[in-house]
């Protein structure tokens, strides 16, 4: 996808006359597999930024994109953003490689923090102010970064649990798209914290393999007749198990986590119970801003504690309100 295209045309419905011009098109280039790399060049500013991620450029982390989008032509100044899809030594090597090209400020994700570690410590042996965004909770401090920006990942579980507490369920299954990411394994462990029955944690397949997770989940379904709830830590795993409990011929009550057009409609219809809301836009937008703030007026924000952006829950009680806004590419 091209960033700026998706910043400036689908997510704003009140453009006018009065709007600044828009920036230059962004530069998109393939480095490692499957990654992404979005170079947003501006003219007003001699700082370049770099926002550095485990995403890929799907549902959820095409938001962060947007926002990164919007923030750099807040800021007027160039920010580079890179998507490793997953792949931790990609990640490394284009932190490694923003370091080398002298940037004033390094965002990054921390969903491998081992893989990550000696990359994100180069950061600060470099004297480039370090940021943490929506993985990294539990290890931004003693990497020297300034905060973290995201959700607290156990607490957002232990409100999942309840909520299903609430529902009346008994055995609720777990299921994670990816299976080296620490953020998601605390999903799971918060909400077994709080849920009063049983709690069966398990990788079901990538999001890039709908299909795989489908069968996977319908499988599980089958080998387990006890299970009566799903909690997909991700915003395409509860629609794989609606199709999942359709197959198997099961009624579950089902929960989720993050936005999606597909998932807050099947919140509307009252086929899904509720979706976990980390609000991703403010993780692509908020580091961005505080480099910038920092490198110009040497301000910082969080005071060592992280910068919370949820958890909050979409549910069909207020599902209606936040769609438009997930149409628009900013939710």
């Amino acid at each position: 996808m091209t960033l700026f295209a998706a910043a400036c045309s689908s997510d704003s419905s009140d453009e006018s006359a009065d709007e600044p011009d828009a920036p230059a098109p962004a530069e998109t280039t393939e480095a490692a597999s499957d990654a992404t790399e979005v170079t947003l060049t501006q003219s007003d500013c001699d700082k370049t930024y770099h926002v550095i991620t485990h995403g890929d450029s799907g549902t959820f982390w095409s938001v962060v994109e947007v926002a990164v989008a919007d923030a750099s032509e807040a800021i007027g100044c160039d920010v580079v953003y890179f998507g490793a899809n997953n792949d931790a030594q990609a990640q490394s090597q284009a932190i490694e490689g923003a370091i080398a090209d002298g940037s004033d400020g390094i965002a990054i994700s921390l969903a491998d923090p081992a893989g990550l570690e000696a990359a994100a410590r180069a950061v600060v042996a470099a004297g480039i102010p370090l940021y943490t965004l929506n993985s990294g909770v539990n290890n931004y401090e003693d990497l020297g970064a300034v905060t973290h920006i995201g959700q607290t990942e156990i607490v957002a579980g232990q409100g999942a649990g309840k909520r299903f507490n609430a529902l009346g369920a008994s055995h609720v299954l777990c299921a994670r798209q990816e299976q080296a990411n620490i953020g998601l394994e605390e999903r799971c462990q918060g909400l077994a914290e709080t849920f009063d029955g049983q709690v069966t944690s398990e990788f079901v397949g990538l999001d890039a393999n709908p299909d795989e997770q489908e069968q996977t989940i319908a499988s599980i379904l089958t080998a387990d007749s006890s299970i009566d709830a799903v909690l997909g830590v991700g915003p395409n795993l509860p629609l794989r198990a609606l199709d999942a409990a359709e197959s198997a011929g099961r009624t579950l009550h089902i929960g989720g986590f993050d936005l999606s057009s597909d998932l807050i409609a099947a919140i509307e219809a009252g086929d899904i119970a509720f979706t976990v809301d980390q609000q991703q836009y403010l993780q692509g937008y908020i580091p961005v801003i505080l480099m910038h703030l920092q490198a110009t007026n040497q301000n910082t924000a969080g005071g060592g504690l992280p910068i919370l952006t949820g958890p909050g829950f979409v549910t069909p009680d207020n599902a209606a309100e936040v769609a438009a806004l997930v149409s628009a590419g900013t939710r």
